[in-house]
């Protein structure tokens, strides 16, 4: 005879991933000339759920290296970055998200895709890729069986056997 159980778990019960390409200026107080690298550090985030729909609140900071004064100059310019993303997120029917867990995670680190110059002006567009987790209680259902195992006895004067047979089998002067 079987029969089904519930047991109530944490688990993952709802998911959702977006890839984000935005662009961001700086002014500088020197005119570049030329654009010699372009990184991101530092990036930071948490989120939280707003109805069916994760918000990410995050930051990073940006640090552009750039020549100027006909390229016989280097300068490097930094600015931290604060951003706000929301993530559609996919979840179990009957899943109660309100009273869930957010995991958020950086599928693909922010990363500097094209930098252009306009005067003083740096132009630059940021791709990233995030993924939300949302971690709650739910049920899950077993198949149980009634049976229960056979547990096999051992008699002690059997064991007892066995070892005095182990004994007189073996060699001690098994090497020569």
């Amino acid at each position: 005879m079987s029969r089904y159980r519930e047991i109530v778990t944490k688990a993952v019960i709802g998911k959702g991933k977006k890839y984000f390409k935005n662009k961001y200026s700086i002014e500088s107080d020197i005119i570049p000339s030329t654009i010699l690298g372009c990184w991101i550090i530092n990036n930071r985030f948490n989120g939280k759920l707003l109805n069916d729909n994760a918000v990410v609140d995050g930051s990073f900071d940006v640090n552009i290296w750039y020549s100027s004064d006909n390229n016989t100059k280097t300068n490097v310019i930094n600015k931290k970055i604060n951003y706000t993303e929301e993530i559609n997120v996919k979840s179990k029917i009957d899943a109660d998200l309100e009273s869930s867990e957010i995991i958020v995670k950086s599928l693909k680190q922010p990363e500097c895709v094209n930098v252009s110059i306009d005067g003083n002006r740096i132009e630059f567009e940021i791709e990233k890729e995030l993924g939300i987790e949302v971690v709650g209680d739910t049920k899950v259902k077993i198949l149980t069986e009634d049976d229960e195992d056979d547990w096999q006895l051992f008699d002690e004067k059997m064991d007892e056997n066995i070892n005095n047979e182990i004994d007189n089998e073996v060699k001690e002067d098994f090497i020569n």
